[in-house]
């Protein structure tokens, strides 16, 4: 009998550790504990947070009990299905993150660079300097992941000495080399990054910089870019410290020139972005852009954090060719002013002093050591961006008309008729999918009225609007 009631108490006890791995679920907002703080147990097994209770004790005391406004105030409620109040969520998505969880790196888990560029490869057609960049980049970013885990090991052997002149061997420590990205519209940037964080495992977090403004004016604050990496890593504090944050647009908060009010979104934002790229403890909102008083908040040491930023930089070719030109403009050893406007990709000559011009100040600047130009998309890089890539365009269309048991093949001609039409229109890879959607239209729409097409194959004349597809009709000739 004894021993019948220590298993049901062990039973019951490993019931208990496992029901401990799952958070409670707030059954009005819906929040879950780790959001939105402790919970009140009701019946049923039914779990209400402090802000929803609060709200209902508010609203009944002024005798007007009324559920749409309280649903309005509720955090992050939209909508309410009352039929579903108090059904569970899944126990997969409420498993509890727990900081005890993480697991330190070791150099068995590091991709090597050449392995990062070899799957940036299959994806990234060109770019062969930018590829290699960023991957040495974030190689180094896990090897410095470790580095901060031995210091972490070494601080506990060797604590420091009790008198301060002396010195002790101290542990080398790696300083992260955060990254600035240039390059015109279309040539990659975004989705390079984009491309990385499918093939790392850490977490990875893609922000603008056009939101961002000085705290305290309408917009997002400089801390809502750590909140978005906190939420990429499940809310768990130690994953996040060791992710990757993607700034985009980062020439739209250049400083503003001849402004004559406050550059809030500017400047300012500049400057409240040293101290994330520099490596500080900040305090960060859980599942909100904004401080208040209705969310949580976190301290995030972003020292670990590596920041890629990214920008096209309109206009700076200008900046550039005019320091090019250091010669007078009259007399013999004068440089002529279009000398410069011919070179493929002035943006790989960008110096620190060109960028100070532009509008960014140096204390940013200085924050990102590592800066490279990806090149301009020239024809030939069009027609392989088409057609080798993994997810191609072209590929994406052919499965698409698979589904239909129709072939779809182009001809080399009208590759190049897509690219040429492409680089008239100056937005960079963007434009293909533009060009392609708009040609495919007739095609998409008229293929499924006839089961008898077997293939369709491009031309350059339907490219050029002086011909049409040809058509292969099953167990026919041509069309």
């Amino acid at each position: 009998m004894t021993d019948d009631k220590n298993l049901e108490n062990k039973e019951k006890t490993d019931g208990e550790k496992k029901e401990d791995r799952y958070e409670k679920v707030c059954m009005m907002c819906r929040r879950p504990e780790s959001a939105a703080g402790p919970m009140i147990e009701m019946m049923n097994g039914l779990h209400i947070c402090h802000d929803c209770m609060q709200r209902g004790f508010h609203a009944m005391s002024n005798a007007n009990l009324d559920l749409a406004s309280l649903l309005k105030n509720a955090p992050n409620v939209q909508f309410v299905d009352l039929g579903g109040i108090g059904e569970p969520l899944p126990k997969e998505q409420q498993i509890r993150k727990s900081e005890e969880d993480y697991v330190p790196f070791t150099m068995e888990d590091i991709p090597a660079p050449h392995r990062i560029k070899a799957a940036l490869d299959q994806y990234v057609i060109g770019q062969e300097y930018a590829k290699k960049a960023i991957s040495v980049a974030v190689y180094n970013h896990y090897k410095r992941l470790i580095n901060e885990e031995r210091k972490a090991e070494f601080d506990k052997e060797n604590p420091e000495p009790d008198d301060p002149f002396v010195m002790r061997d101290d542990f080398v420590e790696v300083e992260k080399s955060n990254i600035l990205m240039l390059g015109p519209t279309g040539s990659g940037k975004t989705y390079l990054v984009q491309t990385l964080a499918r093939i790392l495992d850490v977490p990875l977090a893609m922000t603008d910089a056009t939101t961002l403004t000085e705290a305290g004016y309408i917009g997002d604050d400089i801390e809502s870019v750590v909140s978005k990496l906190l939420a990429a890593a499940d809310n768990d504090v130690s994953r996040a410290e060791h992710g990757i944050i993607f700034i985009d647009e980062i020439d739209k908060i250049a400083k503003k020139k001849n402004a004559n009010q406050r550059d809030v979104s500017g400047e300012a934002v500049q400057q409240g972005m040293l101290k994330l790229l520099e490596g500080s403890v900040v305090e960060v909102p859980v599942g909100a852009s904004s401080k208040n008083a209705m969310v949580p908040m976190k301290m995030i040491d972003t020292r670990n954090i590596l920041f890629i930023c990214g920008g096209a930089f309109p206009d700076l070719e200008e900046i550039i060719k005019e320091r090019l030109n250091r010669h007078s403009s009259i007399g013999f050893h004068a440089d002529l002013r279009d000398k410069y406007d011919d070179v493929p990709n002035l943006l790989k000559e960008v110096m620190t002093q060109d960028l100070r011009k532009y509008g960014m100040i140096p204390e940013f600047l200085g924050r990102l050591p590592v800066v490279f130009a990806l090149d301009p998309l020239d024809e030939d890089m069009l027609v392989r961006i088409l057609k080798e890539p993994r997810n191609a365009i072209i590929r994406q269309y052919q499965e698409l008309l698979l589904m239909d048991e129709v072939k779809l093949s182009f001809e080399d001609e009208a590759l190049r008729a897509i690219a040429k039409e492409a680089i008239a229109m100056d937005t960079g890879a963007r434009a293909l999918r533009a060009i392609i959607e708009k040609f495919m239209l007739d095609i998409m729409y008229e293929i499924p009225k006839d089961d008898n097409i077997g293939e369709v194959i491009i031309t350059k004349e339907y490219i050029e609007h002086t011909g049409g597809p040809r058509v292969l009709m099953r167990g026919q000739g041509m069309y």
